[in-house]
């Protein structure tokens, strides 16, 4: 597992499913970074000013300004107060004598409003007893191109920047380019903007828009930014932007992120949960810029060791049950997605964002996912008919097939090679991964043809022996052990992925079990990894839970892998993925159990 630490800069991000901003500078709202999904590199395309964007050093890659009656001044002059409107749009307020700056970033997003763009607004507010001519101004560098798995890969290609009809390109010089962007104004004309740009290694560009404030007034404007498989694409998507207008793609931005909200009557938990939920829906979800398809991937942003690779129990079980609870029509689409994708292998390791394998283990709750994910999948939308599907009915097939190969010839018990995590597994026979499987049996004993159900194994069964095998004696008292090799040898070592905690999710016990509540209580460590802390969220202790996460920084607000005892990030933080399980969690520990913060 590789671990980062977060950035030095507190970001603010956003973005929708074709691009990512997840370096927005908070001092000066410059933007650092720009994020892509491409399939053709199984890999994450960013553009930035430098190759040290992710900490905010060298130029950026889009920086605004503003020049009043003359005199130019930086947003860094003056403090920058940052609002997340709906969870997700940053929106900034500065204030210099008598203007005052409003600016809101954010990637139109909505039914008619989906384009591989963003918008920069920003209106100017006159105090004043005179009109006053400003001029904004955006000027950037593009230093750096790279792709990126989990390890960043510089293009070989020089950079190239270049005016095209009033408007910046920025690209690469090969004639076969990945990912062109366009930059330019709101205005007609080519946006109604002023270009120039400057050669070199690293060439730079500059914008300027005129507006006019009136005495007492305001004035608005906005600059675009758009993407494309190569210029002319990007250039294409510049015209919607105009065409549609940066005030209508707002209010339907505005008016889509509205519908995935969710209520738990608590504004602090409610702030928690649909920061996370968004964040799982637009950076553990992407559509590729080059074929427009949808992929599941750990994490778009630039700091995650995990990159944007993606296990089957993370997508299914992490990701997909966040994307359900906003927006049941995108996660049947998901779900055929992941099934299409990476169902050819259920369990059967990492994979890249198109389903090509990444690194080989067999994970046994990854192999139980599938049925899981369609059980949940139905029960939440009534929508029975997804199991006719030749994809999902394929999958289910391959996941039972699977199952059954690991099973232990004397015992009704699964064997499995790493947790879900990717650890290597203590002992072949786990106890998070057989109640998993008891669960899958269930689903399969249902969706599964009656010829083929009869065959698969009774899930109560597997319930009885993981209850009698995996229950043990340590340290005097009787717990569930997390592995064994059902020889006598147990580790007792919780798993923070596939924790004890969740087992009474998968029925496997009840959450007043005896066994159970000693082996949760013994697992109760300072927080370290945030899956167990979304596990304990189940456990006796959820209310306390539940309070932690309120106060928890984590980072920027975002799922971390790893946090300190007080919720803040120390590695791979903006975890997208894990952030969907918190989401999730967090909901159903108020909805379905009953808990208060």
């Amino acid at each position: 597992m590789t671990l980062r630490p977060p950035p030095r800069v507190p970001w603010q991000l956003t973005g929708n499913h074709w691009l990512s901003l997840p370096c927005i500078h908070p001092a000066d709202g410059a933007v650092f970074g720009v994020g892509f999904l491409h399939r053709g590199t199984r890999s994450a395309i960013e553009f930035a000013g430098s190759p040290d964007f992710v900490d905010g050093e060298g130029p950026p890659l889009f920086r605004p300004r503003l020049r009043v009656n003359g005199i130019e001044h930086s947003f860094s002059e003056a403090p920058m107060v940052w609002e997340r409107a709906l969870n997700w749009l940053p929106t900034f307020t500065w204030t210099l004598g008598d203007t005052t700056v409003r600016g809101t970033i954010f990637a139109p997003f909505g039914r008619d409003s989906d384009v591989a763009g963003a918008v920069y607004a920003l209106g100017v507010e006159n105090r004043g007893d005179a009109d006053v001519e400003v001029a904004f101004l955006i000027e950037g560098t593009l230093g750096h191109r790279q792709l990126r798995v989990q390890t960043p890969r510089s293009f070989e290609d020089a950079h190239r920047v270049r005016e095209m009809d009033g408007d910046v390109i920025l690209s690469g010089s090969a004639a076969a380019g990945v990912v062109a962007i366009a930059i330019g104004g709101d205005g007609g004309g080519g946006g109604g903007a002023s270009v120039a740009v400057g050669d070199g290694v690293e060439p730079t560009y500059r914008l300027e828009r005129v507006v006019t404030a009136p005495a007492g007034g305001s004035a608005q404007m906005a600059f675009y930014l758009a993407a494309g498989p190569e210029p002319d694409g990007a250039r294409a998507s510049m015209a919607v932007l105009r065409r549609r207008g940066w005030k209508d793609l707002l209010r339907d931005t505005r008016d889509a992120l509205r519908t995935l909200e969710q209520s738990t009557g608590h504004d602090s938990l409610d702030g928690l949960i649909n920061r996370n939920l968004l964040f799982a829906y637009f950076y553990g979800v992407g559509r590729a810029v080059d074929d427009a398809h949808y992929y599941l991937v750990r994490s778009r942003v630039p700091w995650h060791g995990r990159g944007v690779t993606v296990r089957d129990w993370e997508a299914l079980m992490w990701t997909l049950p966040a994307v359900l609870l906003s927006d049941p029509v995108l996660a049947r689409e998901l779900l055929l997605r992941a099934c299409e994708l990476h169902g050819y292998a259920p369990g059967r390791g990492v994979h890249y964002l198109d389903g090509t394998m990444f690194a080989p283990g067999f994970c046994l709750e990854g192999a139980g996912a599938y049925a899981l994910a369609v059980d949940r999948y139905i029960r939440d939308t009534g929508d029975d008919h997804i199991v006719e599907e030749p994809i999902i009915s394929d999958t289910l097939y391959l996941s039972a097939d699977d199952i059954h190969a690991r099973r232990d010839r004397n015992v009704p018990l699964y064997s499995t090679e790493v947790m879900p995590g990717g650890e290597p597994a203590p002992h072949p026979f786990t106890l998070h991964g057989n109640a998993v499987v008891a669960q899958a049996l269930e689903v399969l004993r249902r969706t599964l043809d009656e010829e083929t159900a009869r065959g698969v194994e009774d899930p109560d069964a597997v319930r009885a022996a993981l209850k009698r095998h995996f229950a043990a004696e340590h340290g005097g008292k009787q717990l569930f052990a997390a592995a064994t090799d059902l020889a006598g040898n147990h580790g007792f070592a919780d798993d923070s992925v596939g924790s004890a905690l969740w087992l009474p999710l998968y029925d496997a016990v009840e959450r007043h079990d005896s066994t159970y509540r000693r082996t949760v209580k013994s697992v109760s460590t300072p927080p370290h990894e945030l899956a167990r802390e979304c596990a304990r969220l189940l456990g006796p202790e959820s209310s306390l839970v539940l309070q932690w996460f309120r106060r928890a920084a984590l980072d920027g607000g975002f799922a971390a892998e790893i946090v300190d005892a007080d919720g803040g990030a120390r590695f791979n933080g903006g975890d997208a993925s894990l952030s969907g399980l918190l989401a999730w969690t967090a909901w159903f520990a108020v909805h379905a159990l009953g808990e208060r913060p």
